[in-house]
């Protein structure tokens, strides 16, 4: 069964209120089925191209916060002024919401944002740059080697 576009933003919107609801309550199980819900939704609407985009800004106006900052964290690249302002607004409030917008600013800034990646030329997603790691996230084969080996007391005489 093929869904409208309504019908996919329609879904997005109810599953990003279903999930904000169940996290509230206390069930992040069920709240991130939503979440998982909402993000095949915006898929769909992506693989219409900028017509599903452009369908799901439609919920810029929403009446529900977390409605409106869902949509704009995934519509920054598409529609950076738009999208910017609603988070930024959402930003300067208090709870979850306003850290989740806070948090999507700070990533646009920084250059480690990918939710909805451009085209290239060929009409392939680009491939997400990956972030540069952390001094804990390098594996050990990164690491600077000592000169020394480390040894147990095993190799030890009398260890």
């Amino acid at each position: 069964m093929v869904k409208s576009i309504e019908t996919l933003v329609a879904d997005f919107a109810s599953h990003v209120q279903a999930q904000t609801k169940e996290i509230f309550g206390g069930d992040s199980r069920t709240g991130n089925k939503h979440a998982k819900k909402a993000l095949a939704a915006f898929q769909k609407l992506c693989s219409h191209g900028d017509v599903g985009r452009d369908a799901l800004a439609t919920l810029f106006t929403h009446p529900s916060m977390d409605v409106r900052t869902a949509a704009a964290a995934l519509l920054l690249r598409h529609r950076t002024t738009e999208a910017r302002a609603i988070l930024e607004e959402a930003a300067t409030g208090k709870g979850l919401v306003a850290f989740g917008a806070s948090e999507t600013l700070k990533r646009w800034e920084e250059g480690t944002w990918a939710l909805d990646p451009a085209e290239d030329a060929a009409g392939q997603p680009e491939a997400p740059r990956p972030a540069s790691p952390s001094r804990r996230s390098r594996p050990r084969t990164e690491r600077a080697a000592t000169d020394r080996q480390r040894g147990s007391k095993r190799d030890k005489p009398g260890g």
